[in-house]
């Protein structure tokens, strides 16, 4: 294991990525929330907008429509052998015969062409984001909260679909983070990934501590059934984003980290900026005092209170919601 995040390009991910501009999602993104889109993603959907009944397009579509998750779409085409696009498990929702139409998408739509003729925009995205990784020590970083890290950690940068989610994937001991860059304000091109450097550690610390602190707590059930029997001190509309007592955990955990790293590895002022946008942006009054509540569980880990974060977990309501008392008078 090396304490370095990996940046790479991965056809398969541009594969389904590609593929996604084919599909109803440009349109549902925009939706959600008008916004610029890359230039390579706009080229690419024009590019590709006459094979929307190509077999490979209709597979994904279905299983958008069912609900699929994009992560799961996405840890799937990354476990599969490049540029066969064979071997892997096949999950109970993908169709036996999706491999073989991923392949003659690819190959009947001339992508690998098109690729190096964008090669430069690809190049410059990955070399932007490897010189802000280069010192990033996430696996140092990660570890006192959900133990040893066996996984390399794989950056992807993302410049087509989708353009608005960050996405992570376990696949067979390497944990990836797929992003793409952050969006600008209304029909503004996106920003390059070197402008705002704490876009690209929120991504990787919320994707790599999600997936690492999911399977932690799989593996400490029982610290985790017993913090969960008390509910979370949280708004409604916290709530209403993250329905269970787990999904409220792991993003507050997370968001936590991204602040706890800002202060510490880049700096107090980035850190207070991340937290005042998270407030105006997506109304998260929770995440000061859950850096607080975080902060404690490091102190009481070097002090020896605690040997890990399942030690600490059944009490991360209580001081949570003192936190939380104390922030408000």
């Amino acid at each position: 294991m090396t304490d370095t995040v990996q940046v790479a390009i991965d056809d398969r991910m541009r594969l389904l990525a590609a593929l996604l501009a084919v599909t109803s999602w440009p349109e549902d993104e925009q939706r959600r929330k008008a916004h610029g889109t890359h230039i390579h993603a706009r080229n690419t959907r024009r590019r590709l907008q006459t094979y929307d009944k190509h077999p490979a397009v209709v597979i994904l579509q279905g299983l958008l429509d069912r609900g699929v998750p994009l992560e799961e779409l996405f840890g799937y085409v990354l476990q599969l052998e490049w540029p066969a696009l064979t071997g892997g498990e096949q999950p109970t929702w993908a169709p036996p015969a999706w491999p073989r139409h991923l392949v003659a998408f690819y190959q009947e739509t001339g992508l690998a062409q098109w690729w190096q003729e964008e090669a430069h925009h690809w190049e410059e995205a990955r070399q932007q984001v490897e010189k802000l990784f280069a010192t990033a020590r996430l696996h140092t970083f990660l570890e006192p909260f959900v133990g040893p890290i066996p996984d390399t950690l794989i950056f992807l940068p993302n410049l087509c679909y989708p353009t608005d989610t960050s996405l992570g994937a376990a696949v067979d001991g390497r944990l990836y983070c797929i992003t793409p860059p952050r969006v600008a304000v209304g029909s503004n091109p996106p920003w390059p990934f070197d402008d705002d450097p704490a876009h690209l550690y929120r991504a990787a610390l919320m994707q790599y501590g999600r997936l690492l602190l999911r399977r932690y707590l799989r593996a400490h059930a029982d610290a985790l059934s017993e913090a969960s029997a008390q509910p979370l001190p949280v708004t409604p509309a916290f709530a209403a984003l993250y329905p269970t007592w787990e999904a409220q955990l792991l993003a507050l955990v997370g968001l936590s980290l991204v602040v706890i790293y800002l202060q510490d590895c880049v700096s107090e002022q980035e850190a207070q900026a991340y937290v005042l946008m998270e407030r105006k942006v997506h109304g998260l009054t929770e995440l000061p005092g859950a850096v607080s509540v975080m902060r404690r569980y490091l102190r009481g880990r070097q002090e020896g209170t605690y040997r890990e974060f399942a030690d600490f977990l059944p009490h991360f309501g209580k001081h949570l919601r003192v936190a939380r008392t104390i922030m408000a008078l």
